[in-house]
């Protein structure tokens, strides 16, 4: 994808679509977007994996700075093996994070080895 070409788009357009690995291993698809209403900024990606048929899908919350998007093939990419995702803090349907809590944010954050995007140094996307 062209970095410097601006790309906006609804978030049901992107509800759905595949995440693959740089390996492009399928690891989920999108269930949610999670948007920080104070600051007007897309928080997290909900990443639903693992279920048969949509039950029993473990869930995880993932720093959109740590996407990057294929538009070419309408998926997005986050640069992780499949087991660290398995290893990753998740939650099931039932039972959500709260997701305003900051040292949760941090935490998931780092888990990821993304800046927080309330820091101000993460205030513009990391393209690398």
């Amino acid at each position: 994808m062209d970095h410097t070409t601006n790309v906006v788009m609804s978030v049901s357009t992107v509800t759905g679509d595949t995440v693959r690995n740089m390996k492009g291993e399928d690891l989920g698809r999108i269930e949610e977007v999670m948007i920080d209403l104070d600051s007007g900024r897309i928080a997290y990606a909900v990443l639903s994996a693992g279920g048969l048929l949509g039950k029993g899908d473990r869930f995880y919350a993932i720093p959109w700075n740590a996407l990057s998007v294929d538009l070419e093939q309408r998926e997005f990419i986050l640069d992780v093996d499949k087991e660290r995702l398995e290893r990753a803090p998740g939650f099931d349907e039932d039972n959500w994070p709260l997701m305003a809590d900051r040292q949760w944010g941090e935490t998931i954050h780092g888990y990821y080895g993304r800046k927080p995007y309330w820091d101000g140094a993460a205030a513009t996307r990391d393209h690398s």
